[in-house]
């Protein structure tokens, strides 16, 4: 008969090894919870680290049959077997300490503007979870991610819940990506549908709505809408830009994107660059274009602030109506209607100013910026001969002001 093991030891409640043959690895020989003799490969071919795990599987079962496993205990003995396996402890994150260090990378690897979105987000998480924020990482369920996602569906528009549930979606999927969990919980949780009921579309200004505004606007708004009207940049780009973005002898506007790191060379279109000539003074190169708004932007990271001065704008300039604070008590989606207005839509009115003066959809968006995957820098090059030749027949806005 065929010798089974190398070496068998089977006196109860002591552990023992054994190992088969045609098997490199050791095999644990314990008895279990129900006092039953049970054998775990040990995944050890040295004897002493096997009879080590051994030892540990046999103190959890002698736990678990005198009921005083518990699971701070059951993780502890197992974390015990991993450092004895792998020569290093056991990943044991709780929820908001994982968290914590994703937004570490998500700070290194993204836009301030993201960073800031994103930890915003997770602070807001973890203090609805509270005292479960503590437990280990992967205690979190799809049932929890879900509570949360509805809490804030009852004050967000869809768009800003789904926003939430994509930031908390991204860091677990790290978190799956680095073996922290089993199952990524984050992936089980639907996104809400938009409320196309409530929502309004972006559109691009008619002229004179734009007429109207710039009619109202001081000397330094002035500049921003022609910023966003003929350059089509959005408000954040517009309100960091410095002298030296700007070059009035070959009429060009060089800067990098916020949202994308995009490098743009853009042709200054004769409105614009008549009010650059007019502003013109100063030598310092890092002084700021728009100083009010750049002082702004120090202050308060989102645009959100400068949002809502341009939206007076509008208000005053009669293009939409005057914000009110009172809830209708149908959710903020319903609340504070732009009619699908506001700075992020002179982009979409660079466009159509572009496509209206005859220039085609591959010029328009890489004058606006656009990424798609049709439209990429790294198959299609518009030489700036090109682009200046759209821009020029930008009509101009400021004719009658």
């Amino acid at each position: 008969m065929l010798r089974l093991s190398v070496e068998t030891n089977f006196r109860s409640n002591i552990a023992s090894l054994r190992r088969f043959p045609k098997s490199p690895f050791w095999f644990a020989c314990f008895t279990g919870p129900d006092a039953r003799r049970v054998q775990r490969s040990t995944k050890e071919i040295n004897k002493r680290r096997a009879q080590k795990i051994a030892d540990q599987y046999e103190a959890a079962a002698l736990e678990a049959r005198l009921g005083l496993l518990s699971e701070r205990q059951a993780r502890k003995i197992i974390g015990e077997i991993f450092e004895i396996s792998n020569r290093q402890k056991l990943p044991n994150d709780s929820i908001d300490d994982f968290f914590g260090r994703w937004l570490v990378s998500v700070k290194i690897e993204s836009s301030a503007k993201t960073y800031q979105r994103y930890s915003g987000i997770i602070e807001r998480f973890l203090a609805w979870l509270g005292t479960r924020a503590k437990l280990g990482l992967p205690h979190l369920t799809s049932v929890d991610i879900v509570h949360f996602r509805d809490a804030l569906a009852k004050r967000h528009s869809p768009a800003s819940v789904n926003l939430a549930l994509a930031c908390i979606q991204a860091g677990l999927s790290k978190a799956f990506d680095d073996r922290l969990v089993d199952v990524n919980e984050g992936s089980r949780v639907p996104r809400l549908g938009d409320d196309r009921q409530n929502k309004h579309e972006r559109r691009a200004f008619t002229d004179a709505e734009l007429r109207a505004i710039l009619k109202v606007a001081d000397q330094e708004w002035k500049g921003m809408i022609l910023c966003g009207v003929y350059m089509g940049m959005r408000l954040g780009d517009v309100s960091r830009l410095r002298r030296e973005n700007v070059d009035l002898q070959d009429r060009e506007l060089r800067f990098k994107t916020e949202k994308t790191g995009r490098q743009q060379v853009i042709p200054i279109a004769e409105p614009f660059h008549r009010y650059l000539v007019e502003i013109a003074g100063t030598d310092d190169p890092r002084a700021p274009l728009f100083p009010r708004a750049f002082d702004t932007r120090q202050r308060d990271i989102p645009t959100g602030t400068l949002s809502n001065q341009f939206y007076r704008l509008m208000t005053t300039a009669g293009v939409v109506e005057k914000r009110t604070n009172k809830s209708k008590g149908k959710g903020r989606s319903t609340l504070r209607s732009t009619g699908g207005l506001g700075f992020h839509c002179l982009r979409h009115t660079a466009t159509t100013l572009l496509k209206r003066a005859g220039a085609s959809d591959v010029v328009a968006r890489e004058i606006v910026g656009h990424e798609t995957a049709a439209v990429s820098r790294t198959y299609s090059h518009i030489d700036s001969a090109t682009l200046r030749a759209a821009i020029d027949k930008l009509p101009d806005l400021t004719g009658e002001l």
